[in-house]
């Protein structure tokens, strides 16, 4: 495992659910840039508490003036999800092949993609030599061609500069800051129906925040030139009713489903590369869950 320490890292997308935590947890003992649009002045204040130094970008624009050139590492969890496909394609695909050009000199680069790139095929596990397809599309109408985009852009630019490169497709990350099962949690306090495939159950593979955190500097490890893409998520495959009802038991409150069409079908992904690399995740899905709700919501607690 890679020991990030006394290095100069950037990490992108910082004020998102993912990057935060991720930069948070590198800083004290490197010295960490985020970067963003940063327009929650209150996300920057609070990341800059942790003496993570902060500088906007553009992505769109591709303008990355504000930083410097001379980070050890970076870690790219920035996204864009408009309806439209120009933007998606310019802020996705050609940001980050102009972000890897401007950071060449760096010893890796991660970019965190997702596993909304597979194509759906219900209740399939799938490897990283899984078909690709328009996975998101019922709900999201650019993210899985833009993602897909975004990963090729990745792989020419690790080859064209020699930057050695990791693709991290990221499947269902939780825990303090937010995620999916957080978003039911909220929408069981006010009585709505979350909604779930009609091929139920609706699977995913849970990845805990602290999980996330603690594999990807031995993900930058791993970069090379060809760039490998490795499933990053945990091994437990988890319906949305099972959590939604576990957590259920944790504060008394009951879900209530839908089933439709107009959701995302199950992705469950093999983590046995991500194994091979870095080892597997460490927080059972049910203590994450808790671990969830008494850190955002203790009042909600019953037992």
């Amino acid at each position: 495992m890679l020991a990030l320490r006394e290095q100069k890292i950037l990490v992108t997308g910082v004020t998102g659910q993912v990057a935060g935590p991720v930069a948070r947890s590198l800083a004290g003992a490197n010295e960490v840039w985020g970067t963003a649009r940063f327009q929650d002045s209150d996300k920057r204040r609070q990341l800059e508490a942790f003496g993570i130094r902060c500088e906007p970008s553009d992505f769109d624009s591709g303008d990355f003036s504000a930083l410097p050139q001379d980070f050890d590492y970076v870690l790219n969890f920035a996204v864009a999800k408009p309806n439209d496909f120009e933007t998606a394609l310019r802020s996705n695909g050609e940001g980050v092949g102009l972000l890897m050009r401007h950071c060449r000199a760096a010893k890796a680069f991660l970019h965190c993609s997702t596993t909304g790139v597979y194509q759906p095929a219900g209740h399939t596990e799938f490897s990283e030599d899984s078909p690709l397809g328009d996975n998101h599309r019922v709900l999201m109408p650019t993210y899985s061609i833009a993602k897909i985009a975004a990963e090729t852009v990745a792989r020419f630019a690790a080859r064209a500069y020699e930057l050695p490169t990791l693709i991290a497709r990221l499947n269902t990350p939780y825990g303090t800051s937010g995620g999916w099962p957080y978003f039911h949690l909220l929408m069981m306090k006010e009585g709505a129906e979350i909604p779930v495939h009609i091929n139920t159950p609706s699977r995913y593979t849970l990845f805990h925040e602290d999980d996330i955190c603690r594999t990807a500097p031995g993900l930058l490890a791993a970069a090379s030139v060809p760039a490998p893409t490795v499933n990053w998520c945990g091994q437990e495959h988890v319906s949305i009713q099972d959590w939604s009802a576990y957590l259920g038991e944790l504060t008394g409150l009951v879900p209530q489903f839908i089933e439709t069409e107009q959701t995302f079908d199950s992705v469950m992904t093999s983590n046995q590369r991500m194994q091979e690399l870095v080892g597997a995740a460490k927080v059972p899905w049910r203590d994450g869950m808790r671990g969830m709700v008494e850190e955002l919501h203790p009042d909600w607690l019953v037992g």
